[in-house]
């Protein structure tokens, strides 16, 4: 992935968990701090379709997959290149 989408996708995640350190942080457990909830987390799948294309439906959601910064990015990167 290049800089500019991980730059984008980190910014996406930023502005719904309202937590600028996700993008220097990769490893916050985003669940765990409850900078992620489950409104949220829609409001993210929201936000990736309206602004990178990416969709995520609920049911292909796994919670594990989104648990740090740094596994969010791997998981939208593995989305974005299906």
């Amino acid at each position: 992935m290049i800089a500019s989408q991980t730059d984008r996708i980190l910014e996406l995640l930023a502005r719904v968990t309202e937590a600028d350190e996700v993008r220097t942080n990769h490893e916050l457990a985003l669940f765990d701090l409850q900078l992620l909830d489950s409104m949220k987390t829609v409001e993210l799948m929201v936000a990736l379709s309206s602004e990178l294309g990416v969709e995520v439906s609920p049911a292909e959601f796994e919670r594990d997959q989104w648990a740090t910064p740094a596994l969010f990015l791997n998981d939208i990167a593995r989305r974005m290149r299906a």
